[in-house]
């Protein structure tokens, strides 16, 4: 672990959520992730091995606990966890407003930002009687990268890498760059089809809904409001 060498509280909460990594990984375990490798999901540039470090870490100083249940071992977090709530939230409202998104290549990771979506997608708006299958095709992303699946079906999201054999119900081809900037707030979703940066392809009906339901980042409205101005 990294130490200052100094007894300023600031110094010492540095040391423990300053740690490489360690920051990711508290969000994911406040977004609802439980499961190791949900939570690997959600970092997937970390190693195994460096992400059991940090959790193991984290249950050493009490931010998270380990426990079993009837599908394995969990991570929760404790009440000093919880408490770090809103640190999470102002630094990711501050990235949004001050840094925004000029990302580079590397930084455009398209498993986390498919996690993100499945995470957050609005499942009490797609449509309950029937299955919904969206298939995204990404033109510029690495091989074995460029198709996922969102499955919808009896209030649950299931995202795949290989095709689940259902009948899609629309594609959505898009290069990386374009749905990673939709969903942080950068740029609006008909923007993006004007440019002929993304393309919706199905039903008239499903495709003016898709946006609603797949929402956007949370900080997407930070991020929204400073493009306004």
């Amino acid at each position: 672990m990294l130490g200052y060498g100094q007894f300023c509280p600031v110094a010492r909460g540095a040391e423990v959520f300053g740690e490489r990594w360690t920051p990711l990984v508290v969000r994911e375990l406040l977004c609802g992730s439980t499961r190791f490798n949900d939570i690997r999901r959600g970092v997937p540039r970390i190693s195994t091995t460096l992400l059991s470090q940090r959790l193991r870490k984290l249950a050493e100083i009490g931010v998270v606990e380990r426990v079993r249940s009837a599908g394995g071992a969990e991570y929760r977090l404790t009440a000093a966890g919880e408490e770090l709530r809103p640190l999470v939230m102002a630094l990711g409202h501050w990235g949004a407003r001050w840094i925004g998104s000029r990302l580079k290549r590397d930084q455009l990771d398209v498993g986390f930002l498919m996690w993100d979506i499945r995470r957050f997608a609005r499942r009490e708006l797609f449509p309950a009687e029937r299955r919904t299958v969206l298939q995204f095709r990404f033109t510029d992303a690495r091989p074995g990268e460029r198709s996922w699946w969102l499955v919808m079906e009896n209030g649950e999201i299931d995202l795949c890498r290989d095709d689940p054999g259902h009948e899609v119900t629309l594609i959505v081809e898009s290069s990386v760059r374009a749905l990673a900037e939709i969903w942080t707030g950068d740029l609006l979703p008909e923007q993006a089809i004007a440019r002929h940066e993304v393309r919706v392809l199905g039903g008239a009906r499903d495709a003016r809904n898709l946006w609603r339901w797949l929402g956007a980042s949370v900080f997407a409205p930070t991020r929204r409001e400073v493009l306004t101005r």
